[in-house]
């Protein structure tokens, strides 16, 4: 026998028998192909798409990604049942692996089956897309990627944070890229009790105005809150376009308020407690012992 026939013979060997289906080596091979072919034509349909289709049609990111992630799934869908069908498994069989994944997901996968559902309604519904800048489970920073199970969220300190889908669905999101990139940062101020409000109020708008990264439309505002108990409180309005820099923009404006108050004389209170201290009545010692006052 020629090492070319030992070879097939060894490949054509059954080693695994499901029912009627035997698997040979020749068979695991064949099926490990068909997936990898299948995840390689996947990757370069997209990146064609993303290099040639995509860019020329002005789709946004987030709606590349979403396709993207249907059409990868749909392709190893399709590679998958492909790759069964090559092992020679029929829907019995299919439906007995169902049902174990059915007794291991009761087990302890409900996590990863509820992320992945969770993945799956976003990129349907896209309430989340690459690019947004979201605060989430307490992370606040800029989606980077978007996984079957998981989001990759960049904070504004360089750190990556994955925040399971489930996070996404079942608790409250903000998301300041959502519809309008447009977002209005609250600044406010407390002035000492004799300041002149109107005198305030201009040096406010003359401060939310200079600032480059403010929107002159919608315009800034001022509004005059409430009669303190040292103090008059105001709050700054200003418009941006660029939400992961309201914090820095919010923190530029309180160094030119600060410097322009000095200029004006106007005087930014701290609290003060006044303290009333009694004086004690001395009591006579010998008054007390013969039972007087």
């Amino acid at each position: 026998m020629s090492a070319w026939e030992q070879i097939r013979t060894v490949l054509d060997s059954t080693f695994v028998t499901m029912g009627s289906v035997k698997v040979t080596p020749m068979v695991l091979i064949t099926t490990v192909l068909i997936l990898a072919v299948t995840a390689i034509f996947s990757k370069i349909l997209i990146r064609f798409l993303k290099r040639n289709v995509y860019t020329q049609a002005h789709i946004s990111e987030g709606v590349q990604e979403s396709i993207s992630r249907v059409l990868h799934y749909t392709i190893m869908t399709c590679g998958g049942f492909v790759a069964l069908n090559n092992i020679g498994l029929d829907l019995t069989g299919i439906a007995a692996i169902g049902a174990v994944l059915g007794v291991g997901i009761g087990f302890g996968l409900q996590n990863l089956a509820n992320n992945f559902i969770s993945g799956l309604v976003m990129l349907f519904e896209r309430p989340i897309q690459v690019g947004d800048f979201v605060d989430v489970a307490g992370v606040l920073g800029k989606v980077q990627s978007i996984n079957a199970c998981s989001k990759t969220v960049d904070t504004q300190d360089n750190v990556s944070i994955i925040v399971p889908n489930s996070h996404f669905i079942s608790q409250n999101v903000t998301n300041w890229s959502y519809r309008d990139v447009r977002t209005r940062i609250h600044v406010p101020i407390h002035v000492a009790l004799d300041s002149d409000a109107e005198l305030v109020r201009s040096v406010l708008l003359d401060v939310g105005r200079a600032h480059s990264s403010v929107l002159s439309d919608p315009e800034p505002r001022v509004q005059f809150l409430a009669f303190g108990e040292s103090a008059l409180q105001f709050v700054l309005l200003v418009w941006i376009n660029d939400p992961p820099q309201q914090f820095f923009i919010r923190s530029d404006l309180n160094f030119a308020i600060a410097t322009k108050f000095r200029e004006k004389g106007i005087q930014i209170p701290f609290p003060q407690r006044d303290l009333h201290v009694r004086s004690a009545v001395p009591i006579d010692i010998d008054t007390k012992e013969r039972g007087g006052i």
